[in-house]
Formats: C-alpha cells, sequence, structure tokens
C-alpha cells in the first residue's frame, strides 16, 4: 500500500479548490436542520460550555463537530463566513482521507479522479459548508479505512472512534469490519481464501477486540448524556421519528429501494456505476504487455460490506430518508468505479471528465421527483427566498403576530440566524397542508400575516407523484404533505398575497390577513 508524501500540499490545493467554488454561498444564513438544531446546539455550547443544547431539544447526536464550530467562533466570531469556512476545513480533510484510501487501494492516478468526483458529487458538494455532521463523519470513516487497509489497527480505531463522535452512525463501518474479520477467520482454510482474505487472518480475536473500540467512547457519551437528561438516544419524539416509526418491512423494503438509488444511481452517479458495469464487459487494457492493476477482491469485499452495512442499516432507520446519511459510502462507490474505468477503458480519463460535469450540472438542476433541497444548489434558492419573504415581513409588519411553520418560526424568532435583525412574535402550525390551514383559521384573531412557503420541492412535472398509490406510500411511511398553494391558504385565512416569490420548484408568500372579513372554510369546497 502507498500513500502520499505530501498530504499538507494535497490538502492545501483541495482547500483554496472547494472554498473558490462555494465563496458564492458562504454567507448565506443557516437552513433547515443547521438553523433547527446543529447551530444552536454549537451556540449553546459556546455559550455556556454545556454539550447538552438548551435552547433546542437535544437529539443525543455526539458533540464533536459541534464543539468545532464553537471553537471556530470562539476563535474568528460567530458569523456564517466562519461557520462555512470551518466546515470546508472539514470537507478538504474528508477528501484528503479519500485521496489517501484510493492511493492505498489504487495508484495516484485513481486517486486524484476519485477525489475530483466526491468533490463534485452534488450532495459531497452541498454538505461541504453546511453546519451538519454526517460529512465530518464520513470524512473520519475515510481515514479510519485508510489506516485499516495499512493494517495499522489501533490507529483506525482512533479514527473510527471520532467518526461515531462526530455522529453515531459511523458506529456502523467499524461494526461492519468486525463481520468481515469473523468472515475472514471462517474461511481462512476454504479454496477460495485467495478472494476472501488479503494479508494475515491470525490473531482474529485482537483486530475484533482492536475494532470494536469506538464503542467505548461512543457509550460514555451515551451515558452522560443519560445522566444529563434522563434519555440515552435523544427525546422520545425523535427516537420514534427515526427508529420505533420505521420498523415495518414494507416501509424497510421503500426505504432498501431508495437507499440503493442513492448508492448507486442519485444525482447521476448512475453515469459512474453504469459506465462501470459496461466497462466490466470489456478485457483489461494492456500497457507494455501487463494488464492495469485493479483493486485487490478482498479490498473490494471490504468495500462492499462497509457499502452494504450502511444501505441496510439506514433503510431501517431514520424517519428522513435522506442522501447525506449515506456519504461514508458513497465515495467507496466512486473509487471503486473509477479504478475499473482506468483498468478497462484506454481514454478513461474521459470518461470520469464526463462524469464530473454531470456532477457539476445536477448542483443547479433538480430532477422530476421529490428531494431534498440539502443535495445540490436548491438549499440555496430556498435560504435566498426565505431572506426575501421574511425582511418584507419584518419591514412592513414590525409589530405583527406572524403564522408560519417550522423552520420559518426559527428564523423570525432568532435574529441570530441570519434572517431577521430582531426576534418577532410567530404562531407556529406544523405545515401548509389542508388540515393544518383549516385549523389555523379557527384562531386567526391570534395573528396578523401568514408566511406560507413550500416545505419540500415541488418539480413542475412530477414523474412519480403521478402514480396515486405511491403518494400515499409517502403519505403513510415517509410523511408526506400537499402543501396548500399560497393563494388557496390565503382564502381560508381570510386575506390577500401581498408577496411572493419562487425558484424552480420552490416558493414563498406573506399573506395579509384581514380580520374584519369572516369566512366559513367548509363554504371554499
Amino acid at each position: 500500500m502507498r500513500s502520499s508524501s505530501q498530504p499538507a500540499l494535497i490538502f492545501a490545493l483541495i482547500f483554496i479548490g472547494i472554498f473558490l467554488l462555494h465563496v458564492p454561498f458562504l454567507q448565506l444564513p443557516y437552513f433547515w436542520d443547521e438553523a433547527g438544531y446543529y447551530v444552536p446546539a454549537a451556540r449553546d455550547l459556546l455559550l455556556t460550555g454545556s454539550l447538552i443544547p438548551h435552547t433546542t431539544v437535544s437529539n443525543a447526536h455526539p458533540p464533536l463537530v459541534m464543539a468545532w464550530v464553537a471553537l471556530w467562533w470562539k476563535i474568528a466570531g460567530f458569523a456564517p463566513l466562519v461557520t462555512r469556512s470551518a466546515m470546508l476545513v472539514i470537507a478538504a480533510f474528508s477528501l484528503l482521507g479519500v485521496f489517501r484510501l484510493a492511493e492505498q487501494v489504487s495508484n495516484r492516478e485513481v486517486a486524484i479522479a476519485s477525489t475530483v468526483c466526491a468533490a463534485l458529487y452534488p450532495v459531497f458538494f452541498a454538505q461541504s459548508s453546511l453546519a451538519q455532521v454526517d460529512l465530518a463523519a464520513a470524512g473520519l470513516t475515510f481515514w479510519g479505512l485508510s489506516f485499516y487497509v495499512e493494517d495499522r489497527r489501533l490507529t483506525a480505531a482512533v479514527w473510527f472512534s471520532l467518526a461515531a463522535l462526530a455522529k453515531e452512525t459511523a458506529i456502523l463501518t467499524p461494526v461492519a469490519l468486525v463481520a468481515w474479520e469473523l468472515l475472514r477467520w471462517i474461511f481462512r482454510e476454504s479454496r477460495l481464501r485467495r478472494l476472501w482474505v488479503e494479508g494475515d487472518s491470525s490473531n482474529v480475536l485482537r483486530r475484533i477486540l482492536l475494532l470494536l473500540i469506538p464503542i467505548v467512547p461512543l457509550l460514555a457519551w451515551y451515558c452522560y448524556h443519560y445522566g444529563r437528561t434522563g434519555y440515552v438516544f435523544g427525546n422520545p419524539e425523535f427516537v420514534r421519528y427515526n427508529v420505533t416509526a420505521t420498523l415495518n418491512p414494507l416501509r424497510f423494503l421503500l426505504a432498501l429501494i431508495l437507499r440503493l438509488w442513492q448508492a448507486f444511481g442519485y444525482m447521476h452517479s448512475w453515469l459512474l456505476t453504469g459506465g462501470m458495469l459496461l466497462a466490466m464487459l470489456l478485457p483489461p487494457v494492456l500497457d507494455d504487455g501487463v494488464e492495469r492493476r485493479r483493486i485487490s477482491i478482498p479490498m473490494q469485499m471490504v468495500f462492499s460490506v462497509v457499502i452494504a452495512a450502511y444501505v441496510v442499516a439506514m433503510a431501517l432507520i431514520g424517519g428522513a430518508v435522506l442522501a447525506r446519511y449515506l456519504l461514508p459510502v458513497v465515495p467507496l462507490v466512486i473509487i471503486l468505479a473509477v479504478s475499473t474505468l482506468r483498468r478497462r477503458l484506454r481514454h478513461w480519463t474521459a470518461a470520469v471528465a464526463i462524469v464530473g460535469v454531470a456532477f457539476v450540472a445536477a448542483w443547479f438542476w433538480n430532477p422530476p421527483y421529490g428531494f431534498s433541497p440539502e443535495d445540490n444548489l436548491a438549499y440555496a434558492d430556498y435560504v435566498r427566498l426565505h431572506q426575501d419573504a421574511e425582511r418584507f415581513v419584518e419591514a412592513r409588519y414590525p409589530m405583527a403576530h406572524v403564522l408560519t411553520a417550522w423552520p420559518a418560526s426559527d428564523e423570525l424568532t432568532r435574529p441570530w440566524l441570519g434572517y431577521t435583525t430582531r426576534p418577532m412574535q410567530v404562531v407556529r402550525i406544523e405545515d401548509f397542508s389542508m388540515e393544518q390551514v383549516l385549523s389555523a383559521a379557527e384562531f386567526r384573531q391570534n395573528f396578523d400575516v401568514a408566511f406560507v412557503f413550500s416545505t419540500k420541492y415541488e418539480p413542475s412535472h412530477p414523474m412519480l407523484d403521478r402514480w396515486e398509490a405511491w403518494t400515499k406510500l409517502k403519505e403513510r411511511f415517509f410523511g408526506f404533505e400537499r402543501d396548500l398553494p399560497a393563494e388557496a391558504a390565503a382564502r381560508i385565512l381570510g386575506g390577500h398575497v401581498v408577496f411572493s416569490e419562487h425558484r424552480k420548484g420552490e416558493r414563498v408568500a406573506v399573506i395579509e390577513i384581514e380580520h374584519a372579513q369572516v369566512l366559513d372554510a367548509r363554504n371554499l369546497e
């Protein structure tokens, strides 16, 4: 195995590259889960020194990333620019881990191409500057894997421990590797030994014990969390939404299909995996009569075990089937695919370049089906729409009570999130479905203005939502509900739209309530 002798230079080049690409987004206010949990938790740590947040309900995520962000605020000041710069440092370090891992299992050419593809992959790119924990956990996992394949298991255990302290689900990788070590031992005398085992398969107990080390600091964190809050895995609603409510066989099957798509086909990555499958039909390229090197089969099996563990586990748990949860494995798929293209295509760099262009296009092009705006630059459209609407509300209705839903309720009441200059008074509903808006109409005397917005991406020509059965399945298992158009919400609430704006499947509107008007919502049918 080989590793780069110039990691500092490579890190600097990566950081400068991704920083320049993110310049237009570095001062954007905080988006969705940033505003709802991670930034408040880091701010609480900065102001009070408490690892348990008190301005938001704790969900028991380990505090490593929040501590990193709070440290940067302590040094450079509390501002989105500082936050996003701190996260870009993590992103660059994560990409360096991708480079190191790819170089070890293949060569420098594959490492460079894989790192560029990972950096350009829309989910990775969008998450690079967002104050969330999944990318950090992924990056630390890559470093752990790079030492694991070097057979430096104690060092690998340290990195895996840090990954678990960034996000608890990162414990999946060392647990999956424990299963792999057991397979190595079981097949140690098999005729397939060359396919399954690489390196020394002796002293399996020591190997497994080292891989179980990351469980210790994670358990210590949960014990501390329980001692402070009375809950092990976060508040009961968080556990219900992410664990107990997901344990349904049909939901698991549907989520598994979505996870497989996110791992191998999402955001144009099907071009890369499809190209890999087609390339496997071709013979290896010969250089001076010698076949180009491939990633060893045992190492491919290690990657496959980790990928399978994440795909299955993330289909089983997690109320929202978010693509960012698979960030620890998508770069592994990229490394395998790029290595295969190089081995079997003479002009493999052209194929990788096409994939890179497709990834960049997916930054701006939204798919014809529902997806999370945080998976590409749609999140920036969301933030700018909310900036415009909330500045309008603050300027025109500074003393008003505003009806809205989360996360806008936090955006309006917490000026330090970057949307308003002072707190506003908010009346909160769950969403903008017909049921919630009708319920709000019954107490409309309690608010003066309604700020309504799309709580999910709405494609102009939806590909899957035409199937009523799929819509019902989403409503049953994935919390899907349809937002009312602003004009319909205005009619029900007894008001009129005074501000509206939309960008590529996302919209906002401000409704001024006419208290003197009496409207029976039942007569709207």
